[in-house]
C-alpha cells in the first residue's frame, strides 16, 4: 500500500517531467518569460506567444466561477437546511444527470442557445456587432457545467456538520438563517474553499464545450464580448494536425505544461489557505 501510495504521488512528478521534456525544443529557442508574455502566434515563423491563450483561459474560468459559485452555494444551503424530502427526491437525480452529461452536449446547447442570445439580445446594447462566440458564452457554458459538481460537494460538506451544533444554536434563540450563516458556513469554510478550487481546476481543463463557443480567435480579450482562445482549446484544435512539425508539437506540449503548472499552483495556494484557516479555528 505504501508503494502504491508513493506511486500515485510520484505520478504527478512523472507527468511534469514528461511534459517538460516534450517542451524542451521550444524552450531552447526562447526563454519561458518571453513565451508567456509574447502575443504573437506565428508557428510557421517559429513565433509562439502564449499570453492570449493564458488570458483567455483565466477570463473564461473567472466568469464561470463567478456565475456558478453563488448559485451552487445557495442551492446547497437550501437543499440541506430548508428543502423538504419531496424536493430532494427530484432535485438530486436531476443534478446527477447534469453531472453525467458529456461536455459536447453542453457545447451544443451553448451554440444553439447561449451564442444566439448573446449575439441578438446582449451584444447590441454594448457593441455594434458580435457573433456571440465570446468570453461570456464560454463562461456561461463552463459555469453550468461546474454547478452540479459544486452543489454535490457543498451538500456533502454541509451534511457533515453535526446536528447538535444546529440544535444548540437554535436553542439559544438564533434563527435558521443565523444558524446557517454563523454555524454551518463558518464550520465548513475550509471545505467550501477546497471545493471552489477543485471547480476552478475542472473549469480550466474543460476542452470541447469551450472550444465550441469561445470563438477561437487569437488575441487578448478585453471584455466579456470579446472572443477568446483558452489553452485546452488550442491543444485540441491543433495537436493532431501538427505532429509533422516538431517545434509546433513542442509548443503545444508547453501549452499543456502551462495548464498543468497553473492548476498545480491553484491547488497549492488553496492548501496553504486551508492550513491557515484550520490553524486559526483550532
Amino acid at each position: 500500500m505504501l508503494v502504491l501510495t508513493l506511486f500515485s504521488v510520484l505520478f504527478v512528478a512523472v507527468m511534469f517531467v514528461g511534459l517538460y521534456l516534450k517542451s524542451a525544443p521550444v524552450l531552447e529557442g526562447k526563454s519561458v518569460w518571453t513565451l508567456l508574455t509574447a502575443s504573437e502566434w506565428r508557428p510557421m515563423k517559429g513565433e509562439f506567444g502564449f499570453f492570449p491563450f493564458i488570458t483567455g483561459t483565466l477570463w473564461a474560468t473567472m466568469v464561470a466561477i463567478l456565475l456558478a459559485l453563488p448559485v451552487s452555494l445557495l442551492t446547497a444551503i437550501y437543499l440541506t437546511e430548508y428543502a423538504k424530502p419531496v424536493v430532494k427526491k427530484f432535485v438530486f437525480p436531476a443534478l446527477d444527470i447534469l453531472a453525467g452529461l458529456p461536455s459536447v452536449i453542453y457545447g451544443v446547447w451553448g451554440v444553439l442557445v447561449i451564442v444566439p442570445w448573446i449575439s441578438q439580445r446582449v451584444a447590441p446594447h454594448f457593441v455594434e456587432f458580435s457573433t456571440g462566440y465570446t468570453v461570456m458564452a464560454a463562461g456561461i457554458v463552463l459555469g453550468v457545467m461546474v454547478i452540479p459538481l459544486l452543489v454535490s460537494l457543498f451538500i456533502e460538506i454541509f451534511s457533515s456538520v453535526p446536528k447538535e451544533l444546529r440544535e444548540a444554536s437554535l436553542s439559544l434563540g438564533a434563527t435558521r438563517w443565523q444558524t446557517t450563516r454563523r454555524v454551518v458556513l463558518r464550520q465548513t469554510l475550509p471545505g467550501i474553499m477546497a471545493s471552489t478550487v477543485l471547480a476552478i481546476s475542472r473549469a480550466m481543463g474543460e476542452t470541447i464545450a469551450v472550444l465550441m463557443v469561445c470563438g477561437c480567435v487569437i488575441g487578448v480579450p478585453h471584455g466579456l464580448l470579446d472572443a477568446c482562445y483558452p489553452l485546452p482549446a488550442l491543444i485540441a484544435n491543433n495537436y493532431g494536425e501538427m505532429l509533422s512539425m516538431p517545434l509546433y508539437e513542442s509548443a503545444l506540449m508547453f501549452a499543456a505544461l502551462i495548464l498543468f503548472v497553473v492548476v498545480l499552483i491553484f491547488n497549492l495556494l488553496s492548501r496553504m489557505v486551508l492550513y491557515r484557516i484550520e490553524k486559526k479555528n483550532a
